[in-house]
């Protein structure tokens, strides 16, 4: 099993499940007590990790403390215990709120997306990386983290209003596909009305690829009418394990390669499972956050003809890493190997061109929607 878990700039969420940019397969976990040869693990610490990384000169490469690790492997399992938010960095110093979960704790507190995350119990958020602010949230013995019920303080601010928010956590599921309604269909010409009375179009957003996602999207797209079109849409996907997107391919796909990768002397191949839906039109969104798995995805169903890409060219993260436990019990990732889509391409530094790329100023899920129409009028 492959999965991403580079943690640099951008968003992380308290689960690991944020903005991610490399695919690895996980270690096996340390001796029970976090011994190694006799000696305790410095579980807030990743020196040999950082050694070993920085010796690499590998652009991908990135250390974890073992705590950091825990999180992360997590996180890709699905579920986690937090309070249900997702941060970024939005500046040298500053660190953002991103994304709160719906129903979690955090939401239920009113706090929102775009909130500055000043404190977390009292320590500054500011000026550290998003991996300890991510630890600090999740709180807890190292390596464990905190158990459900137990109280964090955010501090807070949204333009000039500060405030603490006195939060419990709590164990939360990884919802990372939703589906929106996007009304009938229409032949996508001006003249041409939606028949109020046709099948409902879908919009169906995956965030990441946790474990489950692939048995998400096959349920979301099941009960979805026979005869509409789906847009999924990819955008600030940042990737997750690469089992799942190739399970998410699954489901548009009856069979069939759906990407190989390795460092030129071990190919390794991922291939759909048969029986998928390969008769409602599909049209997938992307932009220059789409990232890794989520571009392997695009550019099965892309080589494939399965679908129609829209959006932006992806981001170009076409490696893939893997992790090297150290001594002192924290992780390096280096990469091994390159994805190529089932056509021969490779997405590394240039990405995934859509076959319709949309220009600055011009709403891109219209844009899809349109050519959504256009594949549900000729079939």
């Amino acid at each position: 099993m492959v999965f991403v878990a580079v943690l640099g700039a951008g968003a992380v969420t308290e689960s690991w499940g944020g903005v991610t940019e490399g695919d690895m397969a996980p270690v096996s976990p340390g001796p029970a007590g976090g011994k190694a040869e006799g000696r305790t693990l410095p579980h807030d610490a990743a020196h040999d990790a950082e050694e070993l990384v920085s010796r690499s000169g590998d652009r991908w490469a990135a250390a974890y403390t073992a705590r950091e690790y825990e999180g992360l492997r997590q996180s890709l399992d699905g579920r986690y215990v937090g309070v249900g938010v997702s941060v970024r960095r939005t500046g040298a110093d500053r660190i953002e709120i991103a994304r709160v979960q719906p129903g979690s704790p955090a939401a239920k507190a009113g706090v929102r997306a775009g909130d500055r995350l000043v404190t977390v119990d009292g320590t500054s958020a500011e000026g550290r990386p998003v991996t300890e602010v991510v630890a600090l949230l999740r709180g807890g013995a190292p390596g464990e983290g905190a158990p459900p019920g137990s109280r964090v303080v955010l501090g807070l601010s949204r333009g000039s209003l500060r405030w603490e928010e006195g939060l419990e956590r709590a164990r939360l599921s990884v919802e990372t596909v939703t589906v929106t309604s996007l009304g009938a269909a229409s032949s996508g010409t001006p003249e041409a009305a939606a028949d109020p009375d046709g099948p409902a179009a879908a919009r169906v957003r995956i965030d990441s690829f946790t474990r489950g996602t692939g048995e998400q999207l096959r349920r979301a797209v099941e009960d979805l009418p026979p005869d509409g079109g789906i847009l999924l849409d990819l955008r600030g996907n940042s990737g997750g394990l690469v089992a799942e997107a190739a399970e998410a391919a699954s489901v548009f796909l009856d069979g069939g390669l759906v990407a190989t990768y390795g460092n030129g002397d071990t190919e390794r191949a991922l291939y759909a499972e048969p029986g998928g839906n390969t008769a409602s039109p599909l049209v997938v969104l992307v932009d220059g956050g789409t990232m890794s798995a989520a571009e392997l995805l695009a550019g099965a169903l892309q080589d494939r003809g399965r679908a129609v890409v829209v959006g932006t060219r992806t981001f170009g993260k076409g490696s893939v890493q893997e992790p090297r436990e150290q001594p002192d019990g924290s992780v390096a990732e280096l990469t091994v190997g390159h994805y190529t889509t089932p056509g021969g391409r490779t997405f590394e530094e240039d990405g995934l061109l859509p076959d319709l790329e949309v220009r600055p100023g011009q709403d891109a899920q219209e844009e899809a929607r349109t050519v959504l129409s256009g594949l549900a009028t000729r079939s």
